[in-house]
């Protein structure tokens, strides 16, 4: 067993919210885990063969366990339909050690925080440890009805920290943009849940820089493929050079030829298959890395991404 993945017991399965369940996983011989972040995610190899992401939602301080929240999504690919319907109690599951695409930057004066239904996973994580750490913070838990509001008894706890709007009781949408007009210029954003109010948190924050501004995206932010020309890929290791055709994924051509590269959603929202750039410009395509990485041009998400150059050579 590789040192990043981790065989842990499934000791609890919780309901959360209507159609969302928390998993809590631990060690079979009481073991500490890794230490996580809050905004970490952990990877569940499945035993039906699929390999899916679930942000942590408990306290980054605890060491004997891992809880993570799993809504039942109405289109799944079979991840969260095999948790809610096959997974139990006992079970062991292959787990990677924690991976954090959605950091909580620690020096920011004032946190606030939009969650959208099962999307307030890593913002719980990150609300333990605003409170363990004496920091101000806010949440705006937007959700459709109260039953699916996960967490409700906890976040009720934190009073008129937390405003809990729900599209049923309150007769329509919650207003995104006024709410962030009102914040103060220091806030620094955090935002997980579907992609609309991704989308609306993102346009109503054009006035804050990019670094105060940040998303765990669940789906992919839509892409434009008309257009896509094929391009040169060189493999620096190998001395290999491939084609990618305009209608196939650098990782697909990766496959094809025999290239080994970790990767898990295909769809630019993991970073499982980050991989480090030699030469070349990319075109950054992906959701999960942020705007000075990408800006930085030496890593490329190779499930979704392309080159803007001719020829892109990476560290392969």
């Amino acid at each position: 067993m590789s040192v990043d993945r981790l065989n842990l017991r499934v000791e609890r399965i919780l309901p959360a919210a209507r159609d969302a369940l928390v998993v809590e996983l631990r060690d079979p011989a009481g073991a500490a885990l890794p230490p996580f972040a809050a905004g970490a995610h952990i990877e569940l190899h499945l035993p039906d063969g699929l390999v899916r992401q679930y942000s942590l939602c408990n306290d980054p301080g605890e060491r004997d366990r891992y809880q993570v929240g799993v809504g039942l999504a109405a289109d799944s690919r079979g991840g969260s339909r095999y948790v809610h319907q096959h997974l139990k109690v006992g079970d062991t599951l292959t787990v990677t050690a924690p991976r954090n695409n959605f950091p909580l930057h620690e020096e920011a004066e004032e946190y606030v925080f939009f969650a959208g239904g099962i999307g307030i996973t890593p913002i719980l994580a990150m609300i333990h440890w605003c409170e363990a750490n004496q920091r101000p913070w806010r949440l705006f838990y937007l959700v459709r009805s109260r039953e699916r509001a996960a967490f409700r008894e906890v976040l009720a706890a934190h009073g008129d920290k937390v405003l809990l709007h729900a599209d049923e009781d309150a007769g329509g949408f919650f207003d995104i943009a006024a709410a962030i007009a009102a914040l103060p210029a220091h806030s620094h954003l955090y935002t997980c849940g579907p992609t609309p109010l991704m989308l609306a948190v993102e346009a109503a924050a054009a006035r804050f820089p990019e670094e105060q501004v940040h998303f765990e995206w669940f789906t992919p932010k839509a892409i434009e493929s008309q257009g896509d020309r094929p391009f040169t890929l060189r493999l620096a290791k190998s001395d290999k050079c491939l084609e990618v055709p305009a209608d196939k994924s650098i990782l697909e051509v990766l496959e094809l030829n025999g290239v080994k590269v970790e990767h898990s959603c295909r769809e630019g929202t993991c970073a499982s298959c980050e991989t480090r750039v030699l030469a070349g410009i990319p075109e950054h395509r992906d959701s999960v890395l942020s705007a000075a990485e990408k800006a930085r041009n030496d890593t490329i998400i190779v499930c979704v991404s392309r080159a803007l150059s001719e020829t892109l050579e990476l560290d392969l």
